[in-house]
């Protein structure tokens, strides 16, 4: 069983907050482990600067393009900097995704978008 309702989901919707209190969604792929939720991005985008800003998120099933399909849910979010856990969250991205992440690593590192990146740790509150 999921330890959150949103395990199982290959792309959710990360809604995260402007300074002015409204909200911006971004699909993303999503990684469950020990009973958080996890993402990648790169390290200069808004998304991060946000989160930094304030760590309110809203989290909701979606397609590849933002359709929101399901509920929201409200959580918190961080940037893990643990080496150790952000190797357990790539390998948890690896099992999930399966070929698909394996040459976006390639393409990432190949490219140097690989050492721009931040994983982000999603809390679904209420859970």
């Amino acid at each position: 069983m999921p330890d959150t309702p949103l395990d199982d989901e290959k792309f959710i919707s990360l809604a995260s907050y402007r300074k002015n209190g409204s909200l911006v969604e971004t699909p993303v792929w999503v990684a469950p482990l020990d009973g958080k939720l996890y993402v990648f991005t790169l390290k200069e985008t808004y998304k991060v600067k946000r989160i930094e800003n304030n760590p309110k998120v809203r989290v909701a099933k979606c397609d590849a393009r933002g359709k929101i399909l399901g509920e929201w849910f409200d959580g918190t979010c961080v940037v893990v900097t643990d080496p150790a856990r952000v190797a357990s969250v790539y390998a948890s991205f690896r099992n999930k995704y399966g070929i698909i992440m394996r040459i976006g690593d390639v393409l990432s590192t190949l490219s140097g978008r690989m050492k721009r990146r931040v994983i982000l740790e999603i809390t679904v509150l209420g859970r």
